[in-house]
Protein backbone atom coordinates (compact mmCIF):
# COMPACT_ATOMS: atom_id res chain seq x y z
CA UNK A 1 0.00 0.00 0.00
CA UNK A 2 1.45 3.25 -0.60
CA UNK A 3 2.92 4.83 2.32
CA UNK A 4 1.20 8.18 1.73
CA UNK A 5 -1.97 7.11 2.77
CA UNK A 6 -0.53 6.94 6.69
CA UNK A 7 -1.04 10.62 6.85
CA UNK A 8 -2.41 12.43 3.86
CA UNK A 9 -5.45 13.91 5.90
CA UNK A 10 -8.15 16.29 4.55
CA UNK A 11 -8.56 20.13 5.43
CA UNK A 12 -11.13 21.84 5.06
CA UNK A 13 -10.84 24.15 2.13
CA UNK A 14 -10.59 27.81 2.21
CA UNK A 15 -9.95 30.82 -0.29
CA UNK A 16 -6.69 32.58 -0.15
CA UNK A 17 -7.23 36.37 0.82
CA UNK A 18 -4.75 39.21 -0.35
CA UNK A 19 -2.04 40.11 2.48
CA UNK A 20 0.66 42.52 2.15
CA UNK A 21 3.85 40.12 4.61
CA UNK A 22 4.06 36.63 4.97
CA UNK A 23 1.45 35.92 6.57
CA UNK A 24 -14.21 10.67 -6.21
CA UNK A 25 -12.76 9.65 -9.35
CA UNK A 26 -11.48 6.02 -9.90
CA UNK A 27 -7.34 5.18 -8.84
CA UNK A 28 -7.00 4.13 -12.42
CA UNK A 29 -4.19 5.48 -14.52
CA UNK A 30 -5.34 8.03 -16.98
CA UNK A 31 -6.04 7.09 -20.80
CA UNK A 32 -4.63 9.31 -23.06
CA UNK A 33 -7.66 10.76 -24.30
CA UNK A 34 -7.84 12.46 -21.26
CA UNK A 35 -7.09 16.12 -23.31
CA UNK A 36 -10.85 15.57 -24.25
CA UNK A 37 -12.44 16.09 -20.85
CA UNK A 38 -13.18 19.48 -19.49
CA UNK A 39 -11.28 20.72 -16.43
CA UNK A 40 -13.25 21.60 -13.14
CA UNK A 41 -13.50 25.02 -12.84
CA UNK A 42 -14.26 25.00 -8.84
CA UNK A 43 -10.41 23.52 -8.46
CA UNK A 44 -8.38 26.69 -6.90
CA UNK A 45 -4.10 26.48 -8.32
CA UNK A 46 -1.49 28.46 -5.88
CA UNK A 47 0.71 29.70 -8.30
CA UNK A 48 3.77 29.49 -6.31
CA UNK A 49 6.75 32.30 -7.59
CA UNK A 50 9.96 33.01 -6.74
CA UNK A 51 11.47 36.26 -7.74
CA UNK A 52 14.40 38.38 -7.00
CA UNK A 53 15.85 41.05 -8.98
CA UNK A 54 12.91 39.82 -12.20
CA UNK A 55 12.00 43.33 -13.19
CA UNK A 56 12.76 42.86 -17.16
CA UNK A 57 11.05 40.27 -17.60
CA UNK A 58 8.47 39.64 -14.93
CA UNK A 59 5.46 41.72 -16.57
CA UNK A 60 5.44 39.15 -19.45
CA UNK A 61 5.67 36.88 -17.35
CA UNK A 62 2.49 37.60 -15.35
CA UNK A 63 0.40 38.34 -18.54
CA UNK A 64 0.49 34.76 -19.45
CA UNK A 65 -0.68 33.87 -16.18
CA UNK A 66 -3.42 36.21 -16.14
CA UNK A 67 -4.35 34.74 -19.58
CA UNK A 68 -4.74 31.41 -18.62
CA UNK A 69 -7.79 29.31 -19.43
CA UNK A 70 -8.53 28.15 -16.14
CA UNK A 71 -10.36 30.68 -14.52
CA UNK A 72 -9.65 30.52 -10.43
CA UNK A 73 -5.72 31.29 -9.80
CA UNK A 74 -4.14 32.92 -6.49
CA UNK A 75 -0.90 34.33 -7.60
CA UNK A 76 1.65 33.78 -4.38
CA UNK A 77 5.18 35.69 -5.06
CA UNK A 78 7.93 34.92 -2.39
CA UNK A 79 10.54 37.85 -3.06
CA UNK A 80 14.29 36.88 -2.15
CA UNK A 81 15.54 40.46 -1.98
CA UNK A 82 15.20 42.44 -5.04
CA UNK A 83 17.01 45.54 -5.25
CA UNK A 84 15.04 46.44 -8.97
CA UNK A 85 11.54 47.02 -9.60
CA UNK A 86 10.35 43.44 -9.03
CA UNK A 87 7.95 44.07 -6.13
CA UNK A 88 7.03 47.45 -7.16
CA UNK A 89 5.61 45.68 -10.53
CA UNK A 90 3.67 42.84 -8.46
CA UNK A 91 2.19 44.89 -6.37
CA UNK A 92 0.78 46.80 -8.89
CA UNK A 93 -1.08 43.56 -10.33
CA UNK A 94 -3.16 43.84 -6.91
CA UNK A 95 -5.96 45.90 -8.93
CA UNK A 96 -5.61 43.83 -12.43
CA UNK A 97 -5.89 39.92 -11.06
CA UNK A 98 -9.31 38.98 -11.25
CA UNK A 99 -8.87 34.79 -10.87
CA UNK A 100 -8.33 35.25 -7.13
CA UNK A 101 -5.51 36.96 -4.80
CA UNK A 102 -1.96 38.45 -4.87
CA UNK A 103 0.02 37.63 -2.01
CA UNK A 104 3.29 39.08 -1.61
CA UNK A 105 5.48 37.25 1.22
CA UNK A 106 9.60 37.89 1.88
CA UNK A 107 11.42 35.04 0.75
CA UNK A 108 14.29 33.74 3.05
CA UNK A 109 17.16 35.03 1.30
CA UNK A 110 19.04 31.86 0.90
CA UNK A 111 18.93 31.01 -3.20
CA UNK A 112 16.14 29.65 -4.72
CA UNK A 113 15.38 26.39 -3.31
CA UNK A 114 14.92 27.91 0.04
CA UNK A 115 13.05 30.19 -1.40
CA UNK A 116 10.55 27.76 -2.84
CA UNK A 117 11.09 25.37 0.12
CA UNK A 118 9.56 28.18 2.05
CA UNK A 119 6.06 28.51 -0.05
CA UNK A 120 6.24 24.41 0.07
CA UNK A 121 5.92 24.51 3.83
CA UNK A 122 3.59 27.59 4.05
CA UNK A 123 0.85 26.25 5.55
CA UNK A 124 -1.10 29.37 4.62
CA UNK A 125 -1.30 28.34 0.97
CA UNK A 126 -4.37 26.64 0.73
CA UNK A 127 -5.69 25.22 -2.56
CA UNK A 128 -6.70 22.33 -4.51
CA UNK A 129 -3.40 22.36 -6.94
CA UNK A 130 0.17 23.88 -6.80
CA UNK A 131 1.89 25.33 -9.84
CA UNK A 132 5.56 26.16 -9.19
CA UNK A 133 6.58 29.48 -11.45
CA UNK A 134 9.57 30.93 -12.39
CA UNK A 135 9.85 35.03 -13.09
CA UNK A 136 11.15 35.03 -16.84
CA UNK A 137 8.95 32.32 -18.14
CA UNK A 138 5.85 32.86 -20.32
CA UNK A 139 3.02 30.28 -20.20
CA UNK A 140 0.97 28.35 -23.07
CA UNK A 141 -2.62 29.76 -22.12
CA UNK A 142 -3.74 26.48 -21.32
CA UNK A 143 -0.99 25.08 -19.19
CA UNK A 144 -2.79 24.76 -15.88
CA UNK A 145 -5.97 23.99 -17.45
CA UNK A 146 -4.35 20.99 -19.24
CA UNK A 147 -2.52 19.05 -15.81
CA UNK A 148 -5.97 19.58 -14.42
CA UNK A 149 -8.12 17.57 -17.27
CA UNK A 150 -5.23 15.06 -16.51
CA UNK A 151 -5.59 14.77 -12.95
CA UNK A 152 -9.14 14.29 -12.50
CA UNK A 153 -8.99 11.03 -14.32
CA UNK A 154 -7.54 10.08 -10.73
CA UNK A 155 -8.86 10.22 -6.53
CA UNK A 156 -8.26 13.11 -5.35
CA UNK A 157 -6.27 11.80 -2.39
CA UNK A 158 -3.91 10.15 -4.39
CA UNK A 159 -0.01 12.68 -5.02
CA UNK A 160 -0.01 13.41 -8.23
CA UNK A 161 2.61 15.64 -10.68
CA UNK A 162 1.92 17.11 -14.06
CA UNK A 163 4.82 18.60 -15.96
CA UNK A 164 5.95 18.98 -19.17
CA UNK A 165 8.65 20.05 -22.18
CA UNK A 166 9.65 23.73 -22.61
CA UNK A 167 9.97 25.74 -25.12
CA UNK A 168 13.77 27.19 -24.85
CA UNK A 169 13.28 31.39 -26.28
CA UNK A 170 15.82 34.06 -26.65
CA UNK A 171 15.96 37.07 -24.55
CA UNK A 172 13.61 38.88 -26.78
CA UNK A 173 11.25 35.86 -26.95
CA UNK A 174 11.91 34.22 -29.84
CA UNK A 175 11.54 30.75 -29.82
CA UNK A 176 14.69 28.92 -30.89
CA UNK A 177 14.36 25.06 -29.00
CA UNK A 178 12.91 22.62 -27.00
CA UNK A 179 13.91 20.76 -24.40
CA UNK A 180 14.59 17.05 -24.96
CA UNK A 181 11.37 14.90 -25.41
CA UNK A 182 11.62 11.75 -22.99
CA UNK A 183 10.04 8.30 -23.55
CA UNK A 184 10.88 6.44 -20.25
CA UNK A 185 8.30 5.80 -17.67
CA UNK A 186 8.47 8.49 -14.56
CA UNK A 187 9.70 7.00 -11.89
CA UNK A 188 11.68 6.28 -8.54
CA UNK A 189 14.11 4.54 -10.27
CA UNK A 190 14.76 7.29 -12.55
CA UNK A 191 14.28 10.26 -10.07
CA UNK A 192 17.26 9.19 -8.28
CA UNK A 193 19.66 10.00 -11.21
CA UNK A 194 17.88 12.77 -13.15
CA UNK A 195 15.40 15.46 -12.65
CA UNK A 196 13.14 14.86 -16.39
CA UNK A 197 11.60 18.46 -16.17
CA UNK A 198 11.78 21.97 -15.00
CA UNK A 199 9.85 23.01 -11.71
CA UNK A 200 8.52 25.99 -13.96
CA UNK A 201 6.02 22.82 -15.63
CA UNK A 202 5.13 21.48 -12.32
CA UNK A 203 1.91 21.28 -11.22
CA UNK A 204 0.33 19.22 -7.93
CA UNK A 205 -2.23 18.88 -6.66
CA UNK A 206 -3.42 18.90 -2.62
CA UNK A 207 -2.34 15.46 -1.99
CA UNK A 208 1.00 15.61 -3.10
CA UNK A 209 1.48 19.28 -1.37
CA UNK A 210 0.84 17.75 1.93
CA UNK A 211 3.47 15.02 1.02
CA UNK A 212 6.31 17.31 -0.34
CA UNK A 213 5.69 19.77 2.66
CA UNK A 214 5.96 16.76 5.48
CA UNK A 215 9.14 15.82 3.71
CA UNK A 216 10.96 19.37 3.42
CA UNK A 217 9.82 20.48 7.05
CA UNK A 218 12.93 17.81 8.00
CA UNK A 219 15.25 18.78 5.27
CA UNK A 220 16.58 21.20 2.88
CA UNK A 221 17.22 20.13 -0.79
CA UNK A 222 19.11 20.80 -3.86
CA UNK A 223 15.80 21.81 -6.23
CA UNK A 224 12.81 21.98 -5.61
CA UNK A 225 11.67 20.43 -9.05
CA UNK A 226 13.88 17.44 -8.70
CA UNK A 227 12.90 16.63 -4.80
CA UNK A 228 9.31 16.94 -5.37
CA UNK A 229 9.77 14.24 -8.60
CA UNK A 230 11.95 11.85 -6.07
CA UNK A 231 9.25 12.27 -3.14
CA UNK A 232 6.33 11.40 -4.91
CA UNK A 233 7.53 8.99 -6.71
CA UNK A 234 9.22 7.64 -3.34
CA UNK A 235 5.56 7.16 -1.96
CA UNK A 236 3.68 5.85 -4.99
CA UNK A 237 2.33 8.86 -6.03
CA UNK A 238 2.01 9.27 -10.12
CA UNK A 239 3.72 11.36 -12.82
CA UNK A 240 2.61 12.78 -16.15
CA UNK A 241 5.26 13.98 -18.69
CA UNK A 242 3.94 15.48 -21.16
CA UNK A 243 5.74 15.91 -24.44
CA UNK A 244 3.70 19.07 -25.56
CA UNK A 245 5.93 21.95 -24.67
CA UNK A 246 3.99 24.05 -22.33
CA UNK A 247 6.23 26.76 -21.26
CA UNK A 248 8.57 28.60 -23.02
CA UNK A 249 11.74 29.00 -20.88
CA UNK A 250 13.57 32.60 -20.95
CA UNK A 251 17.31 32.49 -21.83
CA UNK A 252 19.30 35.19 -21.26
CA UNK A 253 22.42 35.90 -19.35
CA UNK A 254 21.76 35.45 -16.11
CA UNK A 255 20.84 31.41 -17.08
CA UNK A 256 22.31 30.03 -20.13
CA UNK A 257 23.13 26.75 -18.51
CA UNK A 258 19.54 26.23 -17.64
CA UNK A 259 17.71 25.03 -20.58
CA UNK A 260 19.05 21.42 -21.79
CA UNK A 261 19.22 22.19 -26.00
CA UNK A 262 22.69 24.26 -25.91
CA UNK A 263 26.34 22.76 -26.10
CA UNK A 264 27.50 25.28 -23.46
CA UNK A 265 24.92 23.77 -20.99
CA UNK A 266 26.04 20.46 -22.04
CA UNK A 267 29.57 21.09 -21.31
CA UNK A 268 28.72 22.92 -18.25
CA UNK A 269 26.88 20.03 -16.98
CA UNK A 270 29.93 17.72 -17.66
CA UNK A 271 32.47 20.16 -16.11
CA UNK A 272 30.40 19.91 -13.12
CA UNK A 273 30.13 16.06 -12.94
CA UNK A 274 33.85 16.06 -12.84
CA UNK A 275 34.25 18.16 -10.41
CA UNK A 276 31.72 16.02 -7.91
CA UNK A 277 28.92 18.61 -7.96
CA UNK A 278 26.58 15.37 -8.92
CA UNK A 279 27.64 13.35 -6.40
CA UNK A 280 27.17 16.00 -3.57
CA UNK A 281 23.71 16.44 -5.01
CA UNK A 282 23.14 13.10 -5.01
CA UNK A 283 24.38 13.14 -1.07
CA UNK A 284 21.73 15.72 -0.67
CA UNK A 285 18.73 13.60 -1.79
CA UNK A 286 19.52 10.64 -0.15
CA UNK A 287 20.15 11.71 3.19
CA UNK A 288 16.70 14.07 2.49
CA UNK A 289 15.08 10.97 1.74
CA UNK A 290 16.69 9.14 4.49
CA UNK A 291 15.46 11.16 7.18
CA UNK A 292 11.63 10.86 5.44
CA UNK A 293 11.88 6.91 4.75
CA UNK A 294 9.17 6.50 6.15
CA UNK A 295 7.07 8.33 2.75
CA UNK A 296 8.85 5.13 0.86
CA UNK A 297 7.27 2.41 -0.76
CA UNK A 298 8.40 -1.22 -0.10
CA UNK A 299 9.89 -0.93 -3.70
CA UNK A 300 11.11 2.24 -3.36
CA UNK A 301 12.86 1.41 -0.05
CA UNK A 302 14.47 -1.19 -1.59
CA UNK A 303 15.43 0.28 -4.70
CA UNK A 304 17.41 2.84 -2.66
CA UNK A 305 19.24 0.73 -0.16
CA UNK A 306 20.77 -1.45 -3.43
CA UNK A 307 21.64 2.23 -4.75
CA UNK A 308 23.26 3.34 -2.02
CA UNK A 309 25.20 0.19 -1.33
CA UNK A 310 25.76 0.88 -5.15
CA UNK A 311 27.97 3.99 -4.20
CA UNK A 312 30.49 2.05 -2.04
CA UNK A 313 32.96 -0.19 -2.49
CA UNK A 314 34.90 -1.91 -5.26
CA UNK A 315 34.16 -1.73 -8.88
CA UNK A 316 32.78 -4.41 -9.96
CA UNK A 317 30.61 -4.73 -6.54
CA UNK A 318 29.42 -1.14 -7.54
CA UNK A 319 28.31 -1.69 -10.87
CA UNK A 320 26.71 -5.36 -9.83
CA UNK A 321 24.41 -3.43 -7.39
CA UNK A 322 23.21 -0.46 -9.56
CA UNK A 323 21.95 -2.67 -12.10
CA UNK A 324 20.27 -4.13 -9.88
CA UNK A 325 18.77 -1.48 -8.08
CA UNK A 326 17.14 -0.79 -11.88
CA UNK A 327 18.06 2.69 -11.96
CA UNK A 328 18.22 4.17 -14.99
CA UNK A 329 18.16 7.46 -16.98
CA UNK A 330 15.64 8.67 -19.74
CA UNK A 331 18.02 8.31 -22.49
CA UNK A 332 20.55 5.09 -23.43
CA UNK A 333 23.29 7.93 -23.46
CA UNK A 334 22.66 9.27 -20.71
CA UNK A 335 22.35 5.76 -18.98
CA UNK A 336 25.74 4.89 -20.53
CA UNK A 337 26.96 7.91 -18.93
CA UNK A 338 25.26 6.72 -15.30
CA UNK A 339 27.22 4.13 -15.51
CA UNK A 340 31.04 5.81 -16.47
CA UNK A 341 30.03 8.39 -13.47
CA UNK A 342 30.18 5.19 -11.04
CA UNK A 343 33.15 4.24 -12.59
CA UNK A 344 34.92 7.34 -11.96
CA UNK A 345 33.71 7.48 -8.64
CA UNK A 346 31.54 10.74 -9.55
CA UNK A 347 28.07 10.17 -8.59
Amino acid sequence: MPCWKAFIGRRRRSRIHLVASPRKRSGRRADPGYLNLVAKEDQRIAILMATRDGAAFIGEQLDSLLAQTHPLVDLWVSDDGSSDDTVAIVKSWVGRWNKGSVSMVDGPRRGFAANFRSMIVDTRIDADCYAFCDQDDIWEPDRLETAICWMQAFDAEIPLMFCSRTATMSETGSVIGCSPLFSQPPSFRNALVQSIAGGNTILINRAARDLVAKASASTEFVSHDWWTYLVITAAGGIVRYDPRPLVRYRQHAANLVGANVSWRARISRLGRLFKGEFANWTDQNLGGLAVNRDILTRDAAACLDLFTKSRQGGLFRRLRLLRKSGVYRQTLAGTLGLYLAFIWRRI
